[in-house]
């Protein structure tokens, strides 16, 4: 996701979560790719990240207990790279503004109405720790949540019940141009039992490099912030019209991972399902690590109730009634979920917001071109 706009309120930039706004898509373009896209919609992009063991160590021994707590959410990577970095040129471009009243896409946090921009406070904020207001805020959010069972219906609650889900979702961390980041993702069921599934923007920036140091932590922050370990990334897949030009269509990416101690994360942490070309609409649990204000990242939070389409037509996606700020980005978004045993079937994850309704997460259709990058991955 890209930065909220209570991070750094600036210029009214896309706000989003996740990726670049769309260029021109018409509203009879929701339900199939137009003609000309097809024969590109199975083109899959590769990165070979932490081949061998000893590269491997060196991203894990990268991940020190302070850079983590450092990390920015991959949001905020404009302000925190000089705006030439991951999201450059993705974000806050009024040519791209195709809809009415759309000022921007990206994750943000709520507040002013901004999401996507990020003001030198707000970013000042994140490096020297946020005004104690905020953390207050934060723990009486925590305490009230903590009151509720699961729901089917919320735009943001901490989840508290445990389960599956607890253990398969987790924060990623990597670096983009010299900084460190933060995004969610979470395990699911694989040949080779190392995928796990994210945000297209939290692995690659559309046209520009892919991320280094790509580090998974399933269940952060259960009983400890790497109960679980930590798994390096091996090799990293998007798909084609993610990488060439910042489709939102496509924001999603798939990593093999390393083992931990000789074990494989499916292993470890076990899996979630995975389905492509679901029905749209529906029921749907949307999962993640926000991290911009009031959240801080450290527990894990989700968002509940039924999809909607794109409003504006700018995008296949479907949205999900969710104030989960940055941080967020790659979280997974299930169906058929069972609130007791903490299991379901991924069918989208995290990736935008609009800057004009905060309170909406819009998250890409897992479609043919999905279920490509999938094939890819749990084979590699």
């Amino acid at each position: 996701m890209t930065l909220s706009t209570p991070l750094l309120a600036a210029a009214p930039l896309l706000a989003g979560l996740i990726g670049p706004a769309l260029l021109g898509v018409a509203p009879g373009q929701q339900q199939a790719d137009a003609p000309g896209h097809r024969a590109l919609r199975h083109e899959i992009a590769e990165h070979v990240a932490a081949r061998t063991t000893i590269e491997q160590r060196r991203v894990l021994d990268y991940w020190t207990p302070e850079r983590m707590a450092k990390a920015l959410p991959i949001d905020l990577l404009d302000m925190a790279t000089d705006g030439k970095g991951l999201l450059s040129g993705l974000t806050g471009r009024a040519e791209v503004n195709t809809a009415p009243e759309v000022s921007g896409r990206r994750l943000t946090s709520p507040g002013d109405g901004v999401t996507t921009g990020v003001s030198g406070e707000g970013l000042a904020a994140w490096l020297w720790g946020r005004d104690p207001r905020q953390h207050q805020a934060a723990a009486e959010r925590d305490e009230e949540s903590t009151a509720r069972r699961p729901q089917t219906s919320t735009v943001g609650s901490r989840w508290i019940t445990g389960g599956a889900v607890a253990r398969t979702t987790g924060r990623v961390f990597l670096t983009v141009r010299g900084a460190d980041f933060v995004c969610s993702a979470s395990t699911v069921r694989s040949a080779n039992r190392d995928v796990v599934v994210t945000a297209g923007h939290c692995v690659k920036d559309g046209t520009g490099g892919w991320a280094a140091n790509w580090t998974f932590v399933p269940g952060y922050g259960t009983s400890g912030a790497q109960r679980y370990g930590q798994y390096a990334a091996r090799r990293m897949f998007v798909a084609g019209p993610w990488s060439r030009s910042g489709d939102d269509n496509y924001d999603v990416g798939m990593v093999a991972l390393a083992t931990s101690g000789g074990r494989h994360v499916a292993d470890v942490v076990g899996t979630q399902e995975i389905a492509f070309n679901a029905a749209r609409g529906g029921q749907a649990f949307g999962f993640g690590y926000p991290a911009d204000p009031p959240y801080d990242g450290r527990h894990l939070f989700y968002c509940a109730g039924r999809l909607k389409p794109d409003p504006y037509a700018q995008s296949r996606d479907q949205g999900l009634g969710c104030d989960m700020t940055a941080g967020s980005s790659g979280g997974p978004w299930m169906t058929t979920f069972d609130l007791g045993t903490g299991k379901g079937t991924i069918t989208s994850v995290s990736s935008f917001k609009y800057s004009d309704d905060q309170r909406t997460m819009y998250g890409p259709y897992f479609g043919d071109a999905a279920k490509a990058l999938f094939d890819t991955a749990e084979h590699a």
